[in-house]
């Protein structure tokens, strides 16, 4: 009976050292060498750790060659039409980020009474001022895209087409005050092509 304890013993002993060996070979996947960045290294003959962009290259999704509808600029004025198809169901989405982005300063209905004024700071203008019921289309997505006074670029949080989906129910609430009976003809004007429509 004795040595039956001992062999299972020394049995169990080398599973044990098998498994810990077995183990500890794949310790270098774990622990791979790697480069900070910018650091110098003497891997490259040019003393860095990664290699200079090449010249004339853009980054896949960054090739931004539709002016107007990346900056909402033509030649360096705001455009008057938004440059993308808007929809009944593209309105309708600009809706919903603007309840998200947008109202807690400028409010639901765009009148600067967002909750965050009524906590004390700043107003923002209602998008029913003269001023910007006469502002182009391109206005509301540069203000959007870089930052206005003392409102910060969303440019980071709002995509760019959500962003003109935005500028079009902007144009939406504005007709919304006191709307004439023929709206929709204002609206199409406004933005370039009706909610059911394209605009180029």
């Amino acid at each position: 009976m004795f040595p039956n304890k001992m062999a299972r013993s020394a049995a169990f002993a080398l599973v044990t050292a098998a498994v810990l060996l077995s183990s500890a070979c794949r310790n270098d996947m774990h622990t791979q060498p790697r480069y900070k960045v910018y650091a110098p290294t003497n891997f490259f003959s040019d003393g860095r750790s990664e290699r200079p962009q090449i010249e004339d290259t853009v980054a896949r999704g960054q090739l931004h060659l539709d002016e107007a509808r990346y900056t909402g600029k033509v030649n360096g004025k705001d455009v008057e039409a938004i440059p993308i198809q808007i929809t009944k169901a593209d309105v309708e989405r600009g809706q919903e980020r603007f309840n998200i982005y947008c109202s807690p300063c400028h409010g639901r209905l765009g009148n600067g009474h967002g909750m965050v004024v009524a906590r004390g700071l700043r107003q923002p203008p209602s998008y029913h001022d003269e001023r910007l019921l006469n502002a182009p289309i391109g206005h509301f997505f540069d203000v959007m895209s870089n930052g206005y006074g003392s409102m910060y670029s969303y440019a980071s949080r709002v995509a760019v087409d959500d962003r003109w989906r935005i500028a079009a129910y902007i144009r939406a609430l504005q007709l919304s005050e006191n709307a004439p009976a023929d709206v929709a003809t204002r609206f199409e004007a406004k933005t370039g092509g009706g909610p059911a429509g394209g605009s180029k």
